[in-house]
């Protein structure tokens, strides 16, 4: 904890580089995510293929999809979130699809019966009750996310893997502390705030 206390303005520099790309990953993946999981929801034949494809994606290790962003996107931020953003896609994409998919069909009959329209009850109903697990896969995502977010540095990212990296580097078991306690707190900060989204909307 040496180094933490005695530079701060370095941890918030290098903590905010590892939120931007995090949360720039998360975001994104949510934005393709929601669409896709609707999809693979309402049409059942898209499910399988857009579920495995993601699913292969998320198998493939970080660094080597680093090294395959790499002569496309160059070195850096934009790379290390494309690269966050494919494996929080598969979280994503399966919560929301099973959301909407579990939405009982007497309420959808219900809705059909008093009038509503497919965007209303998609809207109305569905998004509503599907909320709640479309919630806990954002959370398991962006958390998963801050830690692999680490390995960003080794591609020029920045964040708080850099003092892990510096630290391997130089046999520096306080630099490996800076950069690992830092990130596991902000994992943890981000659990239990959307937990408590999570729980705010199941209620």
């Amino acid at each position: 904890m040496h180094y933490v206390l005695s530079n701060p303005e370095a941890i918030l520099r290098l903590g905010l580089e590892h939120l931007t790309v995090a949360f720039g990953a998360v975001l994104i993946a949510l934005l393709v995510g929601l669409p896709l999981g609707v999809a693979a929801a309402k049409l059942r034949w898209l499910e399988l293929p857009a579920l495995t494809v993601a699913g292969l994606l998320y198998l493939v290790p970080s660094l080597a999809l680093f090294a395959f962003l790499i002569p496309l996107l160059g070195l850096g931020v934009r790379t290390a979130i494309v690269g966050l953003s494919i494996y929080s896609l598969l979280v994503i994409m399966r919560n929301v699809a099973i959301g909407v998919a579990s939405v009982p069909a007497p309420i959808l009959e219900a809705g059909r019966g008093i009038g509503m329209t497919r965007r209303q009850l998609f809207g109305l109903v569905e998004l509503p009750l599907a909320l709640p697990l479309i919630v806990a896969g954002l959370r398991i995502a962006a958390v998963m996310t801050i830690g692999i977010a680490s390995l960003a540095a080794y591609i020029g990212a920045g964040g708080f893997g850099t003092l892990i990296f510096r630290g391997i580097a130089t046999a520096d078991n306080d630099l490996i502390l800076a950069g690992t306690l830092p990130t596991a707190a902000l994992a943890l900060a981000c659990d239990q705030l959307l937990r408590l989204l999570e729980r705010t909307v199941r209620s």
